[in-house]
């Protein structure tokens, strides 16, 4: 919320994995208003999930973004680890 007003919103849900023994948290989807970006919308929202994951004492956080999200990825590497997965999917 600024001044009142939604600004941005967070998805995320928590799920178990086989390599980890707590469930684990995955960031569905980010968003913040194109007028407010740039301003710690973004961050804060990321900072909530991982205070929320922390809570339900999820063992990590992730998420997926696309390679040319330039502006997104300035702030994903301040703030969390980039991996070395590269992902396969099949559409039905």
């Amino acid at each position: 919320m600024l001044e009142g007003k939604p600004v941005g919103l967070a998805h995320f849900l928590f799920h178990r994995s086989c390599w980890h023994q707590n469930s684990i948290c995955y960031l569905q989807d980010l968003f913040a208003d194109p007028n407010v970006r740039g301003q710690g919308i973004g961050r804060a929202l990321i900072e909530a999930v991982y205070a929320r994951a922390n809570t339900e004492k999820a063992e990590e956080v992730y998420w997926m973004t696309q390679d040319f999200n330039a502006n997104a990825r300035k702030l994903y590497d301040r703030i969390a680890d980039k991996t070395p997965f590269i992902i396969y999917q099949k559409t039905f």
